[in-house]
């Protein structure tokens, strides 16, 4: 138990693998001789699924920190700015339905309770009244200008990218620059020690690959956590309902439109539809309840929606169905395996919170890699606490996008309304805010997934009224809002100005890139 942790083993590449790898290399001088040996076994007969497209501002600093140029990111995985996420029709089917879920916090969001002024103005949506960044998504705004640094914003941001192409970027980056040892192999076999633990993993060309750690980046299969181990999913089916999805790549029919700077998310009959828009496509996929409808009418609501949207009726081909099991492993890290991306468990891509939890699982493994195997059991209670609690928190906010809906169209929409449907915790909160916003009061953990302020967006944004309180409060004071509306609002005037077009902005980036600090 006091063997020394020198040697860490990955299974699996794709986004989670590599990104873990770069992380953990990067951080542990594995190109050096006296760092943590990072090796990476990837199967050439397994194909990622490739459809995790988008990503949290966490991200910018990610991969800032495993030494990569935001310039080369964004040229070779067809990158594009994400500012937020837009929801149409979630509240009421209707043309006009929409809110938007930003990246900045709302104008004095730390100051004064903003929803006090919003309720005496609440024919404004929210988001708009209380942010400048909805404002530059409608006219289609980048969030920096030609002059910004890489890495620097005006407006926070995160990305749109191709997955399968980050992966492969992230893999050159990983073995040129970073020391990690790529094996391209099928794993046949887990050879175990007499105490349980993983003693290497047995490969097709290369044998026996030993290691100290094990992480397992294997996607839905879960080959190590799941397949060896047994670790079983602790299913949320009956709690988030969406279990199949189809996706697109949607060529521009016009290469001059303007690039959409949000993931726009469209509620459907029993799902809804996701659009992101990159330098060179769109990606467009369906997600789902199979108890609610056929794959065949989920597929033609997909079909109609890419025609709406100026998609080409060639542009919808065959489709390939992903098969979703919501939930989540409470044990993610057993022994001396630990996984990570969609091995630890999956709920549905809303909100992309697939890759931030991967970028969070990757960040605490690298700063809490344990020195020995005796240290190793202690890091991975806190590892599996953390998650637990990330996972649980995840399931909340994704509900909470459910719960508010005034739709009553199909029983899809009156299902996710059903109390018993709703968790406890979710619904404890929302008891509370039925009298006050939203705080870090109720989210107060280090590197929250989903921090107060996104619960604020998701609640007013679809219309939610909070109560009067039965005494006034100072921070409650309208007058003190309006100060800060006001602010929003010369702000949006000012960047509306000042900031370049989103394809314009990736124009530049891709001929000629981004200042470096």
């Amino acid at each position: 138990m006091s063997e020394a942790i020198k040697h860490v083993v990955i299974l699996g590449g794709g986004s989670a693998g590599w990104l873990t790898a770069a992380v953990l290399a990067a951080d542990h001088d594995a190109a050096g001789g006296s760092g943590l040996k990072v090796t990476l076994i990837e199967s050439p007969d397994v194909a990622t699924v490739g459809v995790g497209e988008g990503t949290w501002p966490t991200m910018r600093d990610t991969l800032r920190r495993t030494g990569v140029a935001e310039t080369d990111f964004l040229r070779e995985c067809d990158g594009a700015f994400k500012q937020g996420s837009k929801f149409a029709r979630w509240t009421e089917d209707r043309d006009d339905d929409y809110y938007y879920h930003p990246f900045v916090l709302p104008q004095g969001y730390l100051e004064t309770n903003v929803v006090a002024g919003w309720m005496e103005r609440s024919e404004v949506p929210f988001g708009k009244l209380v942010s400048f960044q909805p404002h530059l998504c409608e006219a289609g705004k980048a969030p920096k200008q030609f002059s910004t640094p890489e890495w620097a914003a005006v407006a926070n941001y995160a990305y749109h990218l191709d997955a399968g192409k980050l992966g492969t970027f992230m893999r050159k980056h990983c073995v040129e620059r970073l020391g990690v040892r790529h094996v391209s192999d099928h794993m046949t076999g887990v050879n175990t020690h007499d105490n349980g633990d993983i003693a290497s993993l047995q490969t097709r060309e290369h044998g026996a690959i030993a290691g100290d750690l094990f992480v397992d980046c294997t996607g839905m299969r879960a080959l190590l956590i799941g397949q060896h181990y047994g670790i079983e999913i602790d299913s949320q089916k009956h709690v988030l309902f969406n279990d199949r999805a189809i996706a697109l790549q949607v060529p521009y029919a016009d290469p001059t439109v303007e690039i959409a700077c949000q993931t726009i998310s469209t509620a459907q009959s029993s799902g809804w539809i996701w659009d992101i828009g990159l330098q060179t496509r769109r990606g467009v996929g369906h997600v789902y309840s199979s108890t609610h409808t056929t794959d065949e009418a989920a597929a033609e609501e997909l079909r109609r929606y890419v025609v709406a949207t100026g998609g080409r009726e060639q542009d919808v081909y065959t489709l390939p169905k992903i098969t979703i099991r919501p939930g989540f492993r409470r044990r993610s890290w057993h022994r001396n395996c630990v996984a990570i991306g969609l091995a630890s468990g999956f709920m549905e891509p809303l909100e992309a919170s697939s890759l931030v939890l991967v970028e969070l699982a990757a960040g605490m493994l690298s700063d809490q890699m344990p020195a020995t195997r005796a240290a190793m059991d202690i890091v991975a209670g806190r590892f599996n606490d953390a998650f637990e609690y990330r996972w649980e928190r995840v399931v909340d906010f994704l509900k909470l996008h459910y719960v508010l809906t005034r739709r009553t169209d199909t029983d899809y929409w009156r299902d996710n309304c059903r109390p018993e449907t709703i968790p406890d915790r979710l619904r404890e909160l929302m008891e509370l805010w039925r009298h006050q916003p939203p705080s870090r009061y109720d989210l107060y953990r280090v590197e929250e997934v989903f921090p107060s302020a996104s619960y604020q967006y998701i609640l007013y944004g679809m219309g939610f009224r909070p109560d009067e309180r039965p005494a006034t409060r100072r921070m409650d004071d309208a007058r003190r809002a309006e100060d800060y509306f006001r602010e929003a609002a010369e702000l949006t005037r000012k960047m509306l100005a000042a900031l370049p077009g989103h394809r314009e902005m990736l124009d530049h980036v891709r001929t000629r890139g981004m200042p470096r600090i």
